[in-house]
């Protein structure tokens, strides 16, 4: 498998146990510290997808700080070396040795300067006060409640009159939203999905994972994350959706990981048609250890490999490497373990609908041999393969690099042939006319 990691990253990678290095003021500075003493709120600029941040500062013999991101479960994280002079801010986050540095200056009220870590650098902007409500957009919202928090979609209807099938759009793996975004990448994906099944008479439900888009508020911790709270989500839409009146079939369609999830919730509830877009056949301890043999050194790769052991035991490792906390990080250990419980061969065999197994001969980071996999298993399934279509289901070259790009670009269109394949498929298993 020539691919990257399945992880798209943010610009953060937290860890708990920072120390705190803030230290006593003279009173000249003192008196400077009641320009920030309270509660901040705004984000750091990411390109396309602005990552949501809170700042709290509390003036007492000495200036403390935390800091807390909602997308990436992070809760009042210590922040250290916090220093302020007239109109000028700083402070940073000390995370295994690394330091990740805030430096701006304050006027009228707004702290503003830049953001600085691995020589990256994103501006940011932060106004006094607690975080801003989502502003209101344009679209169909639904809520469900859940045990975790409500959970926010956007329904996307034809416009005629009647009863309509729908189909539930799950996102892939990381902080995704509905549209198929993660922060500092837009393609807009499931986004152009949506609109493409409207056109052939489809309605469509798509909702952003927890810590995305509209749903921020429902964030679970990342050391509480289970991969079933992801099936549980699933399942609450469909569940909720059984009760109306407007739709005379439920389908899911799932992207990604989305693939794994729909597959599950499909066998809790009575969805009539599944489909599975760029979905791995093997494990995600397989797909891990595939994927981390083409990057790391003989040393690191024997690492992993026993780290990837412990977890497919149930138990999580020790003293993990530097070099691979951004795959083994302490707290994102139990949700790996609990995601590799299941083999999607095994789970897709289980489902007794119609199911399509889609997969782009150009993605990178799921090849046709996984699609083949899920087809195996599930003989009576279709598959089809789309030239050119990578894994954002866009038309891209072979090459790393052009295939890539596609990643960021809302603006092209999804690879020919897609839309017209589920529909199809959709219409020959009567999901559409009954």
């Amino acid at each position: 498998m020539k691919k990257g990691l399945v992880w798209i990253f943010i610009v953060l990678i937290l860890l708990i146990g920072c120390k705190d290095n803030n230290e006593e003021f003279s009173k000249g500075e003192s008196e400077d510290m009641e320009t920030v003493d309270g509660s901040w709120s705004g984000a750091i600029e990411i390109p396309n997808q602005p990552l949501n941040i809170t700042v709290e500062f509390e003036k007492d013999d000495q200036l403390t700080g935390t800091i807390s991101i909602p997308v990436q479960g992070v809760q009042n994280y210590p922040l250290s070396n916090i220093k302020v002079e007239e109109n000028k801010l700083s402070f940073t986050m000390e995370i295994q040795n690394q330091f990740i540095m805030f430096d701006g200056t304050i006027d009228e009220g707004i702290i503003a300067g830049t953001f600085t870590q691995n020589g990256q650098t994103f501006p940011f902007e932060l106004t006094r006060g607690e975080v801003k409500p989502i502003a209101e957009e344009d679209g169909d919202f639904l809520e469900v409640e859940t045990k975790s928090g409500t959970l926010y979609g956007e329904l996307k209807t034809p416009d005629s009159d009647g009863t309509f099938p729908i189909m539930i759009i799950i996102p892939g793996s990381g902080p995704t939203d509905r549209d198929g975004n993660s922060p500092g990448v837009q393609n807009d994906s499931l986004k152009l999905l949506a609109e493409g099944l409207e056109e052939h008479g489809i309605a469509s439900l798509r909702y952003d994972k927890r810590g995305a888009g509209r749903n921020q508020g429902a964030v679970i911790l990342e050391e509480e994350m289970d991969f079933d709270q992801f099936v549980d989500d699933a399942i609450s839409w469909i569940q909720f959706l059984e009760k109306e009146k407007d739709y005379s079939t439920i389908g899911i369609i799932g992207h990604s990981q989305g693939s794994l999830v729909g597959m599950l919730a499909a066998q809790e509830t009575n969805v009539e048609a599944f489909v599975s877009l760029a979905g791995a056949g093997s494990p995600i301890d397989e797909v891990l250890a595939d994927q981390l043999s083409e990057q790391l050194s003989d040393e690191l790769l024997k690492e992993s490999e026993e780290i990837l052991q412990q977890l497919k035991q149930g138990n999580t490792a020790d003293n993990v490497s530097q070099e691979l906390q951004s795959v083994f990080r302490p707290s994102v250990q139990p949700f790996l373990s609990s995601w590799m419980h299941y083999s999607p061969t095994e789970e897709i065999k289980k489902l007794e609908i119609p199911a399509l197994i889609v997969n782009g001969k150009n993605d990178l980071q799921v090849p046709v041999s996984e699609a083949e996999k899920l087809h195996e298993a599930k003989g009576d399934s279709e598959l089809v393969v789309i030239e050119k279509m990578n894994h954002v289901l866009k038309a891209a070259p072979e090459d790393r690099g052009g295939n890539l790009q596609t990643y960021g670009n809302p603006d092209l269109p999804l690879a020919k042939g897609l839309i017209k394949e589920i529909t199809g498929f959709l219409a020959e298993s009567d999901f559409i006319n009954r």
